[in-house]
């Protein structure tokens, strides 16, 4: 039977799925204005998901261990993302 990860390598497993899936990087991706038909500000919610990475990022350098609660609150974050840029049809990999 495999053992299932720590809470630090959950977490960090967490952000690199997050990190190949979403564009957080590709800000050409995005054309506000006043003829865009955004459903949610695609770019304000992976800014969202990007502050939660660098986050989590720097607090586990320093030794914090997310709580049970943490990973299920930030999974539960991207998912929400997710389903926002997939409604703007913001391309997303799998």
């Amino acid at each position: 039977m495999e053992r299932k990860p720590d809470r630090m390598t959950a977490m960090r497993q967490i952000i690199t799925q997050v990190k190949i899936t979403f564009p957080l990087d590709q800000a050409d991706i995005f054309n506000c204005g006043p003829t865009n038909t955004c459903v949610g500000c695609p770019k304000k919610l992976l800014d969202l998901v990007d502050a939660e990475i660098n986050y989590w990022e720097a607090a586990m350098a320093q030794g914090v261990t997310p709580s049970l609660g943490d990973i299920s609150r930030f999974a539960k974050m991207c998912t929400n993302v997710s389903r926002g840029l997939k409604r703007n049809n913001v391309p997303t990999q799998h």
